[in-house]
């Protein structure tokens, strides 16, 4: 039996993969979709399925630590690409299509964390390291204010969770982020 810290085999993780990546669309269309229906789009038996998420909790978790990893990696490639403040409402924009386009996961995260005994929601600790990081070299450009937190931006960006997913959610999105960004700016010692 292999050990559970052991690295996968190039198929295993293929497999793995592309149960994710099935379980992440149809999820997100559907919080109820059955885990029969993904692994059968995904092209892998039961037992495959089986053996690398237990039940729907376990996928469901890994599905959203794996898309929040995937939106937390995306601001050192931001801040290596692009100015500071440009990378940091270039990750807002992505931060808030993850939350918005993935409406229907969100409500699977719901289901598989709300019941007695299950789960608890993942921390968003790498979101908040990355926009720490996007933070830090924000202020250290003299754009923001000094001393703005993680947790201070998050809750400034919380009304994203508030807009309605189904809707044309874009433009009010980018009018909220466009205030949070004018806020972050006021008091910018290089403004």
């Amino acid at each position: 039996m292999p050990k559970k810290d052991a690295p996968l085999r190039s198929d295993a993780q293929r497999n793995r993969e592309r149960i994710l990546e099935v379980a992440l669309a149809e999820l997100t269309h559907c919080a109820d979709a059955p885990l029969s229906v993904i692994a059968k789009k995904a092209g892998v038996g039961q037992g495959t399925f089986y053996r690398n998420f237990p039940n729907r909790e376990a996928l469901v978790l890994e599905i959203y630590r794996h898309e929040m990893q995937q939106v937390a990696d995306s601001a050192a490639h931001l801040l290596a690409t692009r100015d500071p403040e440009r990378a940091l409402r270039a990750w807002m924009d992505r931060l808030a299509e993850f939350a918005l386009a993935k409406a229907g996961l969100a409500d699977a995260l719901r289901q598989v964390t709300s019941a007695p005994g299950s789960p608890s929601k993942p921390a968003h600790t790498p979101v908040s390291s990355a926009a720490e990081l996007l933070l830090r070299a924000n202020e250290q450009a003299g754009i923001i204010r000094p001393g703005i937190t993680a947790d201070d931006f998050l809750l400034a960006i919380a009304g994203l969770w508030q807009l309605a997913p189904h809707e044309d959610w874009q433009p009010r999105a980018n009018r909220l982020l466009d205030l949070v960004m004018d806020g972050l700016r006021t008091g910018a010692p290089g403004r």
